[in-house]
């Protein structure tokens, strides 16, 4: 069993605000609004969110991998600020290709320090961040012409063959909750069977280095993808995901972020994942 006690500890004398907010609302019944609130210090004056939200890119411009990142608190905390949202849409409105989507990170990202997997990154518009966004904003109830307009170009994403483990994991968010169930659950089934050998997908939970594991896409008993899993796969994730917790009380990653406070950053936000994830399976 992972030890919360240490683990507040950790979270209230290294995470970030919004990360301790988060923990207030899981573990001591916090105000939800506490969240947004502190997501509100993230906003740029034209809707996007940067500074650092996504800690593995330090620019303070706004990057639409930080507006998924943005919408997931919302989700996470149960509540949303329509307002902010849709400013969110907007700045993704201007940024976006003629053919739809915008890409996860616009050029001027690198003037600022970055997470070595994002040196001389340069992708067009694809799967990541787009179909995570759109799917979350189904979820949070948030109506824009941008999510419309997005939503064909993301099932023609999703029809593509080869999608790594990232790309099936933003895909499900947005299956998980676009209203035409019936073309969901088929793209869900015809993932779920490709998953196992995608790129970046970790089966098991005792092999070294990053990977996407089966409790980033079934982070509670009752998510969207948990069928996709056998529960000795699950319960061998959970053991592995309990063990991993350090002598501070927090969780590590298991990548390269740019710098110490990087790290600080992200190892509260892993500690806030583990933590739902083991309370949700009744491990804590």
């Amino acid at each position: 069993m992972a030890d919360l006690a240490q683990a507040r500890a950790y979270v209230l004398g290294a995470a970030r605000l919004i990360d301790r907010r988060w923990f207030a609302v899981l573990f001591d019944g916090g105000d939800p609004g506490l969240v947004l609130k502190a997501l509100s210090g993230y906003q740029n004056g034209d809707g996007g969110f940067g500074h650092g939200l996504e800690p593995d890119t330090r620019t303070p411009r706004s990057q639409p991998l930080n507006v998924e990142v943005a919408l997931q608190y919302m989700a996470d905390a149960g509540v949303a600020d329509l307002t902010m949202a849709k400013a969110a849409c907007d700045f993704l409105e201007r940024v976006s290709a003629p053919s739809g989507g915008a890409p996860i990170l616009l050029p001027g990202f690198e003037a600022d320090a970055h997470a070595p997997h994002w040196r001389g990154y340069a992708r067009p518009p694809e799967l990541v961040p787009n179909s995570g966004i759109v799917g979350l904003l189904h979820k949070l109830g948030v109506e824009h012409g941008w999510r419309e307009a997005t939503t064909e170009q993301i099932w023609r994403w999703i029809d593509d063959e080869g999608l790594g483990g990232h790309d099936i994991l933003d895909a499900a968010i947005f299956l998980e909750s676009v209203p035409d169930r019936p073309r969901a659950h088929a793209a869900a089934a015809r993932l779920a069977t490709a998953l196992p050998q995608a790129q970046w997908f970790k089966a098991d939970p005792a092999s070294p280095g990053y990977g996407v594991t089966p409790l980033w896409f079934a982070p509670t008993p009752d998510s969207f993808c948990r069928p996709w899993f056998e529960d000795a796969l699950i319960e061998r994730h959970l053991d592995h995901l309990a063990a991993d917790q350090q002598a501070d009380g927090g969780w590590p990653v298991s990548w390269v972020p740019p710098g110490p406070a990087s790290v600080l950053e992200w190892r509260g936000v892993q500690t806030l994942k583990a933590l739902r994830t083991l309370k949700a399976y009744g491990r804590i």
